[in-house]
């Protein structure tokens, strides 16, 4: 067999992006129109999440979840929740690189999406833009495996 038969007969991977969505947002303001009178500069709490699902062979759903809570003292001025979605195709892709792929790749994709999401609702709901930082997905999947495997690891007898 020649090598460009070889090369022929091994499956080309496929990564595409077939839907980029917003797949649930929501905003409350439960202190409005109090919440406006604030001349304090509120605190704000940024939770982000993210994971995958399979939809059918080859396609996967990822999504990337933000919750920004901003307060002052103990009153929340707003609520902003955002879990950005996409549909991609992962084909002849590697089980091995599967996980980095749907942990590190779509959300990295997805997630600028979100930021506008969020910025926009923030500023609709007449408050200043929220701009959320840039994030490490590479650096989160470290860290996730990382815990996975101090807690998959046995416990060290103790001796005394």
């Amino acid at each position: 067999m020649t090598q460009d038969a070889a090369q022929s007969q091994t499956p080309v991977p496929v990564f595409s992006i077939e839907k980029i969505y917003a797949k649930d947002v929501s905003l409350e303001l439960p202190n409005a129109p109090q919440a406006f009178l604030e001349r304090e500069a509120p605190q704000v709490e940024v939770q982000l999440s993210n994971g995958s699902e399979p939809v059918e062979a080859g396609i996967f759903q990822v999504t990337v979840s933000v919750t920004v809570t901003t307060k002052v003292q103990d009153r929340t001025l707003f609520l902003v929740e955002v879990v950005q979605a996409g549909i991609f195709r992962l084909e002849n892709i590697p089980a091995t690189d599967m996980p980095y792929v749907l942990g590190v790749t779509c959300p990295g994709i997805l997630f600028p999406y979100a930021r506008e999401v969020v910025s926009d609702l923030a500023t609709r709901a007449g408050f200043p833009p929220v701009i959320l930082n840039p994030v490490n997905f590479e650096a989160l999947f470290q860290q996730r495996l990382e815990e996975a495997q101090a807690q998959a690891a046995p416990a060290s007898p103790v001796t005394q």
